[in-house]
């Protein structure tokens, strides 16, 4: 129950009101009590004296009767002709109803938007047994900054860098054990993103993973023939993530948002040249120090070492 700020009574008050009557306080000293006009009190007194669980409560404001209720058949017209994806002001015209009507039944049906006729895909989740089973790659293009934005200075009426151009964060996240290797690099491009690869296998190598897959999207670079001849050097399989279906590659994806909260907008920055120093730092705090709920609490460097039974 909402109690009116400037109410009198709380169902409280009003059981007190009653007891009082009660007990042989006539009904204007009890009103006189309470703060409240001899109508009120003989108003709750009554109610009091009627009994009942609730008689202290203020009643619904909901009418007895509502003779221009819509009839459940109708209602249910309404969510059939909906299911069959038509708006609300078509269903209205087929129906001879106002719009008013018909939005409020479907707001009241939550069906008031058509997205939520959309049933949403089953969430499966997987991963990998062994490190480098699968490693994940995605980019995250950034804004390039000359000139301390407002994350530093606080006024968002100080200048701003012009053309600055961009800066594109490469990631590689194993499935397994969740380390990942990461690089700031100028383009997006077929060069740097092969370059990418090779020095993110050859790293991963360096920590006793041996890499059998490399799950990407469908950017072009991804898609190139240079890309895939370095694959195949490699002797790595390509996976694709299906087409408009980014959460296929979902830890390279979450990776990415954890990086952007915990390092890119963690701290206001004087430059992305000095956003660029700090990426380093914070992916090994990632690998080395920082828990991750997803792997039991552990981290990625302890979760690799477990999964290939080093002592370290």
């Amino acid at each position: 129950m909402n109690v009116h700020k400037n109410a009198r009574l709380t169902p409280s008050g009003r059981a007190l009101l009653g007891r009082r009557v009660s007990s042989g306080w006539t009904a204007k000293a009890a009103a006189e009590a309470a703060g409240v006009s001899l109508r009120t009190a003989r108003k709750w007194i009554g109610r009091h004296r009627r009994g009942g669980e609730r008689r202290h409560h203020d009643r619904s404001s909901a009418p007895g009767q509502s003779p221009h209720k819509v009839a459940e058949p109708r209602i249910a017209e309404i969510e059939q002709l909906r299911r069959q994806r038509m708006t609300g002001p078509a269903i209205a015209a087929r129906l001879g109803m106002a719009r008013s009507t018909v939005g409020a039944i479907l707001r009241r049906l939550g069906l008031g938007k058509l997205k939520t006729l959309e049933l949403k895909p089953p969430v499966i989740r997987y991963e990998r047994a062994a490190p480098g089973e699968m490693i994940h790659l995605d980019i995250k293009k950034l804004g390039r900054f000359d000139v301390a934005g407002h994350r530093a200075t606080g006024d968002r009426q100080a200048g701003r860098s012009q053309g600055a151009g961009w800066d594109f964060l490469h990631v590689c996240v194993d499935d397994a054990s969740r380390l990942a290797y990461t690089e700031i690099l100028p383009t997006e491009g077929q060069a740097d993103t092969t370059a990418f690869l090779q020095r993110a296998l050859a790293w991963l190598s360096r920590c006793g993973v041996s890499v059998e897959r490399v799950m990407t999207d469908n950017g072009s670079a991804y898609r190139s023939k240079l890309f895939a001849t370095a694959l195949q050097s490699a002797g790595a399989r390509h996976v694709r993530t299906r087409p408009y279906t980014p959460r296929t590659n979902g830890k390279a994806e979450r990776f990415i948002q954890t990086s952007l909260r915990e390092w890119a907008y963690a701290k206001p920055y004087a430059s992305s040249a000095e956003r660029s120093q700090a990426i380093g730092p914070w992916t090994d705090a990632y690998n080395l120090t920082r828990p991750h709920a997803g792997i039991g609490g552990l981290t990625p460097w302890s979760r690799v070492n477990n999964l290939l039974g080093n002592d370290s």
